[in-house]
C-alpha cells in the first residue's frame, strides 16, 4: 500500500522483492500451521480435517475479489484491507488452536492401573521353539507382575514367557481395558494407516521413490492449473477482442474478475470434495487416496479440451470452472497423501518441500504460455498495449502442451495407485504375521 501511494521510484526493486518475500512467508506459515493442526487433532479423518482449511484458503480469492468489486476505483484502501485482513485473521485464530501430544509420547498412568512387562521373541526364537527337529525343550520362567498400587511384587503362574535372545525387545503392554490401549494393529484401523512412529523428513526424503513420485505429480498438475489460473484474463481478453475489437475495457475487466471468482468457488468445492471423498474411499471402500488425483487428472483433461475448442467468450466459464475444481481436488487430498507416506510429525516441513514443485513447474508453464501468446500479439497504436485478436489461436498451442501433461499425470496416478496398493498389502501381511506370532507366544 505504501509503495502504491508513494508512487513509482520511491521504493527500490530490492525493497519490493523483500516485501513480497514477507508476504509469501507469512501466508505459507499460516497455511501450513492450519493444515498441521487439523491433521494432528483429527488423525482418523485427516482428509476431511485438512480439507476445510485448504478450502478456506481457496475461497479467500473469491472473498477479496468480491470486495474489490465494491471498491472499483480505490486501490489504496483495498490494499489496506488486504494487509490488515491477512494479519488479523491468523492472529485471532491463533488462540483457538491446540496441538495434542503425539500418540507415542510418554504419559504417566494412574496409580491403580498396572502394566505387564513381557519379552517378545525374535523370529529366530519362535522358529526354534516350534521346530520339531531341535529336540531341545525350551526353558520357561515366570514373569514378575508389579501392581502400581503396591511396591511389593509377586510371581504368578499364569504369566509365562520364553527366554528371549539379545535380539528380542522388552515391551510394556497396557491393560486392554485401559483407554490408552494400543489399537494400531486392530482390524478397525484405516486401510492406509501408516506406522505410528513413521517420521521421514528433510534430506531423508530424497532416496525414497515415493517422494519423487509425489513431487513430480504435484508439479505437473499444479503447472497445468496455474497456467490457466494466472492467464485466464488474457484468454478472456483474446476471445472478447476476436468477437468485437471495440469491446470496452471495463466489460473485459468485469469478466476477468468473474472468472477469478469462479476459479475460487470451484476450487473451494474441489478441495472439500476430494478431502472428504478421500476419507470415504479409504474407510468405506478400502481404496487408495490416489484415486482422487486420478479424478482430478480426468477433469484437467476435460478443461484442456474445452479451452482448445471454445470460441465464444461466454462459454469460457467451463474452462475456469473445470480448472478450479480440478485444482481444488488436487490440493484437497495432497496433504493427506504426504502425511500418509512420510508421517504426520514432519508434515509441515514435508509439505513445504512439496510446494517447491509448483514454483518450478508453474513458472515453466507460464513462460511457455506467454511466449506463444506474445508471438501472436500486436501492439495497439492507441494504448501501446500488446493485444491478440486471433481468438483461441492466441493460446491454443499452450493447451496442447497441458493436455499432454494431463495424460502424463493420469499415467503417474495409475502407477501410484498400483504402488500404494502394494505397500498397503505388505503392511497388512506384516500385521497378520505379527498378530499370529503374538498369539503363538
Amino acid at each position: 500500500m505504501g509503495s502504491f501511494d508513494a508512487g513509482p521510484g520511491v521504493y527500490s526493486i530490492a525493497s519490493l522483492c523483500l516485501f513480497s518475500f514477507f508476504t509469501g512467508a507469512g501466508s505459507c506459515s499460516a497455511f501450513t500451521a492450519a493444515i498441521k493442526a487439523a491433521a494432528l487433532n483429527f488423525p482418523d479423518h485427516r482428509g476431511t480435517a485438512t480439507a476445510f482449511p485448504l478450502a478456506a484458503f481457496g475461497l479467500s480469492a473469491f472473498f477479496f475479489s468480491t470486495v474489490a468489486l465494491a471498491l472499483p476505483h480505490d486501490t489504496s484502501h483495498f490494499l489496506l484491507l488486504l494487509a490488515s485482513g491477512t494479519v488479523v485473521l491468523p492472529a485471532v485464530s491463533f488462540f483457538f488452536l491446540s496441538s495434542p501430544p503425539s500418540r507415542g509420547s510418554y504419559e504417566q498412568l494412574p496409580q491403580h492401573e498396572s502394566q505387564r512387562l513381557h519379552r517378545t521373541r525374535s523370529a529366530d526364537d519362535r522358529a526354534q521353539l516350534h521346530n520339531p527337529n531341535t529336540g531341545t525343550p525350551q526353558k520357561q520362567r515366570t514373569s514378575t507382575t508389579f501392581p502400581r498400587s503396591s511396591r511389593s511384587g509377586s510371581y504368578t503362574d499364569d504369566d509365562r514367557i520364553a527366554d528371549g535372545s539379545e535380539q528380542s525387545s522388552l515391551l510394556s503392554t497396557p491393560d486392554p481395558g485401559s483407554p490408552k490401549h494400543d489399537v494400531s494393529d486392530s482390524s478397525d484401523a484405516p486401510a492406509d494407516a501408516p506406522p505410528p512412529d513413521l517420521d521421514i523428513r528433510g534430506m531423508r526424503l530424497l532416496p525414497h521413490r515415493e517422494f519423487w513420485l509425489l513431487f513430480v505429480l504435484l508439479g505437473l498438475m499444479c503447472g497445468i492449473g496455474l497456467m490457466t489460473i494466472n492467464n485466464i484474463g488474457g484468454v478472456a481478453q483474446a476471445l472478447w477482442l476476436s468477437k468485437d475489437p471495440e469491446t470496452p475495457g471495463s466489460l473485459i475487466a468485469n469478466r476477468q474478475v468473474l472468472h477469478v471468482s469462479i476459479l475460487s468457488v470451484m476450487s473451494f468445492s474441489g478441495r472439500l470434495t476430494s478431502g472428504i471423498g478421500s476419507d470415504v474411499l479409504v474407510r468405506k471402500y478400502m481404496l487408495s487416496r490416489f484415486w482422487c488425483l486420478f479424478a482430478a487428472s480426468v477433469v484437467f483433461i476435460c478443461a484442456q479440451i474445452a479451452a482448445m475448442t471454445i470460441t465464444h467468450p461466454t462459454l469460457l466459464v467451463l474452462v475456469s470452472g473445470l480448472t478450479g475444481f480440478a485444482y481444488g481436488m488436487l490440493f484437497g487430498v495432497y496433504p493427506s497423501l504426504v502425511a500418509h507416506t512420510f508421517g504426520v510429525h514432519g508434515m509441515s516441513q514435508n509439505w513445504g518441500v512439496m510446494t517447491l514443485a509448483p514454483v518450478i513447474s508453474g513458472n515453466i508453464f507460464n513462460l511457455i504460455f506467454g511466449k506463444i501468446y506474445d508471438a501472436r500479439s500486436v501492439v495497439d497504436d492507441k494504448t501501446g498495449d500488446r493485444q491478440c485478436l486471433q481468438g483461441k489461436s492466441c493460446y491454443e498451442g499452450a493447451y496442447y502442451m497441458t493436455l499432454g501433461a494431463s495424460f502424463g499425470a493420469m499415467a503417474i496416478c495409475l502407477y501410484s495407485i498400483r504402488h500404494d496398493n502394494a505397500i498397503s498389502a505388505s503392511r497388512k501381511d506384516k500385521g497378520r504375521r505379527k498378530s499370529v506370532g503374538g498369539m503363538v507366544d
